[in-house]
Order: C-alpha cells, then sequence, then structure tokens
C-alpha cells in the first residue's frame, strides 16, 4: 500500500508538471487558431470581456492525466477503463466546442446526438463493468455501512449518473476556476475512497486527476486565461463518475459532488418554477451566477463553491467509514 501511495504523489506532481509544461504553448496555440470562447449575451454582463478567451484547455487535463496515470500506474484494466470513459466524454465535448467555436454554431451538437453518444458511452461501460469486471450490481449506501441490490436496475441508474456528472460539471463550469478547483476536492475524495476500497492503481489515477486540475487553475483562475470548455469538464465528469462506478460510490458522489447537485438543481427548479407560475427563483441559474448578479465578485463566489466542496467531501467520507475492500 505504501508503495501505492507514494506512486500517487509522483503522478500528482507529474500530472501538475504536465500541465504547468502545455499551457504556455497550447494558449497560443488556441489563440492563433482563434479558438476563443463566445460568451452568452444574456449572461452576467461582466463576461462580455471574456470573448475570445481560448477554450478546449480540457486537453491539458486529458493529457496530463493519461501521461501521469499511465507512467506511474501502468496499463492496468482499471486505470484503462475511466481513461476511456475520461477521453470519451472529453471527445464528445471536443466535438461539442468544435461545432461552437470553429464550425461557429453556437448551439454546438444537437441536444438529441449529445445525448446519443452519451448513451453509447454509458451503455458500452456499463457492459464493461458487468461483464469483463464483474463489478456486480450492489450499491454502497451512505452512513448504513451496508449494500444494496439492484440487479437489472443498475444498468440505468449507471448510464444516469454517467451521463448527469458529465452534465452537471459542465454547468458548474461557468467562472474561472470553478469547475477545475471544485473537481480537484473530488478527486482527492475518490482517491481516499479508493485506497477504502483496495483499487490501488485508481487511487493513482485519482491523484492524477487532482494534479491535472492544479495545473490547469493555475492558467485558468481568475482572470482566465483558457477555459477548458466541454471537452474538459465533460471528460471530469466522466472521469469521476466512472472512478464512483467501479468502488461501488455512485451514491456517495451525490454527497461528494454536492457543488456539481446544487448547480444542478438550481438550473431544474429554475426551469419548473418559470414554466409552471412564470417566476424565477434565482436571479439567475446555474447558482454561481445568482450569486454574482446579487453583486459578489466571481472570486468571491469560486471562494464560496470551493469551501461548500471541502464540507461535501468532509461528509462525504465521513458517510463511507468503516467501508472495505469489496
Amino acid at each position: 500500500m505504501q508503495g501505492y501511495i507514494l506512486d500517487s504523489l509522483w503522478a500528482l506532481v507529474l500530472a501538475i508538471f504536465v500541465s504547468l509544461l502545455m499551457g504556455p504553448f497550447v494558449i497560443p496555440f488556441l489563440s492563433r487558431l482563434k479558438v476563443g470562447q463566445s460568451i452568452r449575451e444574456d449572461g452576467p454582463q461582466r463576461h462580455l470581456s471574456k470573448s475570445g478567451t481560448p477554450t478546449m484547455g480540457g486537453i491539458i487535463i486529458i493529457t496530463a492525466v493519461m501521461i501521469a496515470s499511465f507512467m506511474m500506474a501502468g496499463a492496468s484494466a482499471e486505470v484503462l477503463s475511466v481513461v476511456l470513459v475520461m477521453i470519451s466524454f472529453g471527445g464528445i465535448g471536443f466535438w461539442d466546442d468544435y461545432i461552437k467555436v470553429v464550425l461557429k454554431r453556437s448551439l454546438g451538437l444537437r441536444a438529441r446526438e449529445k445525448l446519443g453518444l452519451q448513451l453509447a458511452v454509458a451503455g458500452f461501460f456499463a457492459l464493461l463493468l458487468m461483464l469483463y469486471f464483474d463489478r456486480g450490481t450492489e450499491l454502497i449506501v451512505p452512513f448504513t455501512g451496508s449494500n444494496i441490490e439492484l440487479g437489472y436496475w443498475y444498468v440505468p441508474l449507471l448510464i444516469i449518473v454517467l451521463i448527469a456528472t458529465a452534465n452537471a460539471v459542465n454547468l458548474t463550469d461557468g467562472l474561472d476556476g470553478l469547475a477545475s478547483g471544485v473537481t480537484f476536492f473530488v478527486a482527492v475524495a475518490f482517491a481516499f475512497l479508493c485506497l477504502m476500497t483496495a483499487h490501488y492503481e485508481l487511487v493513482i489515477f485519482c491523484a492524477a486527476l487532482a494534479g491535472a486540475c492544479i495545473g490547469f487553475l493555475v492558467f485558468n483562475r481568475f482572470p482566465a486565461r483558457i477555459f477548458m470548455g466541454d471537452t474538459g469538464s465533460m471528460a471530469l465528469g466522466g472521469a469521476v463518475a466512472a472512478l464512483a462506478a467501479i468502488c461501488r460510490m455512485e451514491l456517495v458522489l451525490v454527497i461528494i459532488g454536492g457543488v456539481y447537485v446544487i448547480e444542478t438543481l438550481s438550473v431544474i427548479l429554475q426551469v419548473l418554477s418559470y414554466q409552471t407560475s412564470g417566476k424565477r427563483i434565482f436571479l439567475m441559474a446555474p447558482l454561481h451566477h445568482h450569486f454574482e448578479l446579487k453583486g459578489w465578485s466571481e472570486s468571491r463566489v469560486v471562494i464560496l463553491f470551493y469551501l461548500l466542496s471541502l464540507l461535501f467531501v468532509i461528509i462525504g467520507l465521513l458517510s463511507v467509514k468503516g467501508i472495505g475492500a469489496g
């Protein structure tokens, strides 16, 4: 176990190094290609100044995670499967970004196209877990120390978890440094969970994911020099959900990824309220924009969400205390 912990620390450092090394090359390269973010005119007015900032920076995160994971953990089956999910969801996000910023189709992939691709990836991963990894259909129930058997219902649940998490991280990625910082805390939490459940190679992957987020944050913090785009947010969401699935922690993910959850719920509640009553609950959704329109600075909102993420991580880890390998 000590060897894996040491390898994880090296993976963390290596991922940070790769991210820091890539940034000064990728940012001007994307700028020359004019791969700039377009800003919604109906969003906070202060965001209009960000128009043209290079996007698709998720390629930095994905590359750093892959290099650090494979160098320190090797090509183990579990690491390969999580990387595959990360790349697949990142690829869907990349295609969406490409259509938006290169082909200048502001809506990107059509909703049915994006959902269809996400369903295909999620379905394939579910079959991989069931048939190759013999993962079973049990979930760890937070705070109880027990499992719940879902049987055939597990497959649709996993598909929902994967798609929902990828899109939830995408919604969270609305302020400089928000999604990358929150995902750092989530990745650290899953490093502990993977250690507790004896998925040691995945501890290394989690460390690489955390390190990539830290390295990317150097360029993505306010004022951001690059955005991760759907390329990065979809990849992060897919990776986190895949980790949860392998460790049987899908329900725990709802707690640890609490910031993702409240951001998504704010959008759902806003839409439902407006459609049923014509009134809005928040000044703007997702929730981080509500605080902005209340007059909070962007950095202040991000710090608040970092603290919330840390709180959710602590609660989530406490909810599985005593769970052993399974």
